[in-house]
């Protein structure tokens, strides 16, 4: 089985909710730092610089440690703070949201301004391409030349039955495989590589890494 961690979104993406005659613009931006995502609220501030709030959530990290949000004017938790909560429970890191509104007139309330600010990075996220994360370890394996073709078909095969994913190899005095394979399955692959080369190769376990997978 492999060790999950929050998503994230594969793009920038774009939503707009109109809500008796305001417009609110969410803008949802793929980010590694909080420096990244200041510079995309930036961004967006300077392309929409006539709208009224630019309100903020912002999740960054591994285990989406680093959390932020900003109501930009609006009444204290209105904004911000629910835009947070859609993000935490779609299960997403390294992402900033910015919902621009352009004040149309109407006063929506508390509860109204909640529900447009929450239901905008919601419809953004319905549009957006989520990427599964996972932490995988990557295993090298090396292999002569004469059995390459061979254990190449077996490894991808066995790669595609495990949740696990294949590099292509790089050849040297022997080819080198290289796959990031679930750390439950460490075991398994040690053993079936075994049996299929009658003993001969032995997978040598490195580093973990997290793995985007789509």
């Amino acid at each position: 089985m492999t060790t999950s961690l929050p998503s994230t979104i594969a793009g920038r993406v774009e939503h707009e909710l109109v809500v008796k005659k305001s417009r609110f613009i969410a803008t949802l931006e793929p980010v590694h730092t909080v420096a990244a995502a200041d510079a995309a609220i930036a961004a967006v501030r300077r392309q929409h610089w006539a709208a009224r709030h630019h309100c903020v959530a912002l999740v960054v990290g591994r285990h989406a440690e680093q959390q932020r949000s900003s109501d930009d004017g609006e009444p204290s938790g209105t904004a911000g703070v629910p835009m947070l909560e859609v993000l935490r429970q779609r299960g997403l890191t390294d992402l900033v949201a910015v919902v621009t509104r352009y004040f149309g007139g109407v006063l929506l309330g508390a509860g109204g301004l909640v529900r447009a600010y929450s239901s905008a990075v919601s419809g953004a996220l319905d549009g957006a391409r989520i990427v599964r994360r996972e932490v995988l370890v990557e295993v090298g394996i090396r292999v002569p030349h004469g059995d390459a073709g061979r254990f190449e078909s077996w490894l991808r095969d066995w790669a595609a039955g495990h949740d696990a994913v294949l590099g292509e190899p790089v050849w040297t005095d022997v080819a080198r495989f290289t796959i990031l394979v679930p750390p439950a399955a460490l075991t398994l692959l040690t053993a079936d590589t075994a049996a299929f080369s009658a003993g001969t190769l032995a997978p040598v376990a490195g580093a973990e890494r997290i793995v985007d997978l789509a």
